[in-house]
């Protein structure tokens, strides 16, 4: 397969290092490439791999903006879609066909690896990025339609990064995505930007901003979204947190009351599509995080429905945590027994890991052994660069 690698890709390197006031010597020593390598790359006399790209990008903070000027000719199509687009107008099949991809991929989250996933998601931002700068025709809302789809887009690959937890890289993406949010007045977008910085925030332990982020959301959020459901979940997962236990019973309360009208959606799977079952799930975390007596019934509950269905192997893994959480107290060998399966079945996200970590650290305060799940988590843990 032939990479078409865009001819302005060594300036842009050299502009965005400058931006970011590195040298050449300032930037190998960050992204931890030789200092000749990184010259080649800005004189063209080397071409990048998807992975230096992806590398410079996160160091640089760019946004994923060298990575999008790196395409694969055969990848779904992309390329020689974009050729055809720049040689004439813009089609509503084409911003149709754009749209129903965007929601083909928010459906695959749930059940794709993040490093499989990213890259399908940033072609299809390439190939937003050729449209808006096709100078082609199209109308108005054409145009919008297509920067919405950008947003989502964003918005997707910012949620990947974090579980890959590839932070810095998430960020710029994250911001991309509320630029084009602000640009469309799509208030949703906006909405689920906070609340992934809120989800981020709780992964790298500071709840107190998740909960700020979270409110945020509810309030940016049209009322009845998927948006203002999530962000109303995400406040009680970090009030859990923070130990308060009145306010999280309290919020979830409300949640209950948000999510009792709600049928059933068409593709529940979809990640922006709240759903009665996504509810329950984040009810078994909220409980088992706060400590809750009936924590234990509730994630075992959620267990068993997710088993039965056997169709959602990141909601499965994320259950045993709960589960392995809420019966640490009373049962700790039970508590490795889910914690294990959860790891073992390599779908609990870097940016999940630390969930693991809190059951070893739990097991380690009462002096129960757990050397199997130690060798697990040896083998299995996912690799994460620190955050960048």
């Amino acid at each position: 397969m032939t990479r078409i690698i865009d001819p302005r890709w060594p300036s842009t390197l050299r502009r965005l290092r400058q931006q970011a006031g590195l040298s050449l010597r300032d930037l190998a020593a960050k992204a931890h490439y030789a200092k000749s390598y990184l010259h080649d790359l800005e004189t063209g006399r080397k071409t990048p791999t998807p992975e230096v790209a992806d590398r410079l990008d996160d160091v640089l903070e760019a946004g994923g903006a060298l990575s999008a000027m790196l395409t694969d000719d055969g990848a779904h199509g992309s390329a020689e879609l974009a050729r055809r687009v720049a040689a004439t107008d813009v089609s509503s099949s084409t911003v149709a066909g754009l749209e129903a991809a965007v929601d083909e991929l928010a459906v695959a989250y749930p059940v794709t690896a993040s490093h499989v996933l990213l890259p399908n998601i940033r072609r299809h931002l390439t190939y937003v990025t050729t449209l808006i700068g096709s100078g082609r025709r199209m109308t108005l809302e054409q145009h919008r339609r297509i920067l919405v789809a950008g947003g989502w887009l964003s918005l997707l690959t910012a949620t990947v990064l974090i579980d890959l937890r590839r932070n810095g890289a998430a960020a710029g993406h994250l911001r991309t995505a509320n630029e084009m949010a602000a640009h469309t007045e799509h208030a949703e977008i906006r909405a689920w930007c906070l609340e992934t910085r809120a989800w981020k925030a709780l992964t790298t332990g500071d709840p107190a901003t998740a909960l700020a982020l979270a409110e945020g959301a509810q309030t940016v959020a049209p009322t009845g979204s998927s948006a203002k459901l999530q962000a109303t979940a995400q406040t009680g997962r970090a009030l859990a947190l923070l130990g308060d236990r009145p306010a999280t019973g309290r919020r979830l309360a409300q949640l209950e009351r948000m999510v009792s009208p709600l049928s059933q959606p068409d593709r529940p799977e979809h990640h922006y599509r709240y759903d009665p079952g996504k509810a329950r799930a984040y009810v078994a975390t909220t409980l088992a995080w706060v400590s809750d007596p009936v924590a234990a019934t509730e994630a075992s509950e959620v267990l068993a429905r997710l088993l039965a269905e056997g169709s959602r192997p990141r909601r499965i893994a994320s259950a045993r945590l709960d589960l392995g959480q809420a019966v640490l107290p009373m049962d700790p060998h039970e508590s490795i027994a889910q914690v294990a399966a959860a790891v073992a079945s390599g779908r609990v996200a870097a940016s999940n890991w630390w969930r693991v970590d809190r059951v070893r650290r739990g097991l380690a305060r009462v002096g129960v052994p757990a050397a199997e799940l130690d060798e697990l988590c040896a083998t299995h843990q996912p690799p994460c660069d620190g955050g960048q």
